[in-house]
């Protein structure tokens, strides 16, 4: 059933999106995908989410009920530690940290209530009991606030950067450095919506990152983070010319991520150190490399041994 609203006084010259977004109390994605699904429109002209909301202009909304589809379950989640205050998972990679729009597949949350898991009601919604997020491509260890102390005390830890968060990531070349830091503010690309960029207006953003194993064409680092911004990582090396294997987004070679057998970044979360927020005992949690990101290093380490015996 569709009803009309003229158009507010306040909203006047605003985006459409943003004035939707406004009217309704959703979010601006949420608001953009009711617009393209013509469930938003301006009256007597054609409606696009820039097209800029005029005096006297009629809004119309026609809303469709949605009927809620069974969030999926991501079975595979292994939880690696459990108490009273907190939960840490292993998250496989195709899982989100939380429910957004648009998105369909499995969450750590939804997965975690899924199971019976008391998860505080601390937190932004939708998000509650997440501290600190991984990358739907991203895989490894995430830890979830179970109590409100728990909540409280991590957030605080994780701002304070006292969070020792490991990860290991296979980046492309050869890392001239056996060690060194990348400080270099990171900032939304202004040509894409998704990925970002270094940026003198960015957010400060430090990555330390030592090596492991060489390849030649690639080599296996062990990376620590000051800071926590999205795509940090991926940005960061991305950066200074050696993107993640498999990162297309930040110019991995296809090649490459092809011979490697790999459908995502080449990026896992092996460990997590951190006092723990009830007993206050330092805590260590270490993971494994899932079969994808295995299966690529034997190629790489075939690869070099092939080089080594021509």
């Amino acid at each position: 059933m569709s009803h009309v609203v003229p158009a507010p006084d306040a909203l006047v010259g605003r985006r459409f999106d943003v004035a939707v977004a406004k009217m309704l109390g959703v979010s601006r994605a949420h608001a953009t995908e009711l617009i393209e699904t013509r469930q938003a429109s301006i009256l007597g002209r054609p409606t696009h989410k820039a097209s800029t909301l005029c005096a006297g202009d009629t809004v119309e909304f026609d809303l469709v009920r949605q009927h809620p589809v069974p969030e999926p379950i991501a079975e595979d989640m292994a939880v690696v530690y459990e108490d009273d205050d907190i939960v840490v998972v292993d998250k496989p990679v195709g899982v989100a940290a939380h429910a957004s729009v648009g998105w369909t597949g499995p969450t750590v949350l939804g997965s975690l209530l899924d199971r019976g898991v008391h998860i505080t009601s601390y937190g932004a919604p939708g998000r509650q009991g997440i501290v600190s997020r991984l990358d739907v491509g991203t895989s490894g260890l995430m830890l979830v606030c179970k109590s409100e102390r728990a909540y409280t005390e991590m957030r605080r830890q994780f701002a304070q950067h006292e969070v020792v968060k490991t990860y290991h990531a296979l980046v492309q070349g050869n890392l001239h450095e056996d060690r060194a830091t990348i400080d270099a503010p990171i900032g939304r690309a202004k040509v894409s919506d998704f990925r970002f960029t270094i940026t003198p207006d960015g957010k400060p953003a430090v990555t330390h990152w030592d090596v492991l194993e060489r390849f030649g064409e690639a080599t296996l680092v062990s990376v620590n983070l000051e800071t926590g911004r999205t795509h940090q990582i991926r940005v960061h090396f991305s950066s200074i010319g050696h993107p993640l294997v498999g990162d297309g987004m930040y110019g991995a070679n296809p090649v490459l991520t092809a011979q490697c057998g790999l459908t995502r970044q080449w990026l896992h979360a092996m460990r997590l150190e951190f006092r723990h927020p009830g007993t206050h005992v330092w805590t260590t949690v270490s993971s494994s490399y899932p079969a994808d990101l295995a299966a690529a290093l034997t190629v790489m380490r075939q690869h070099a041994d092939r080089r080594v015996g021509d």
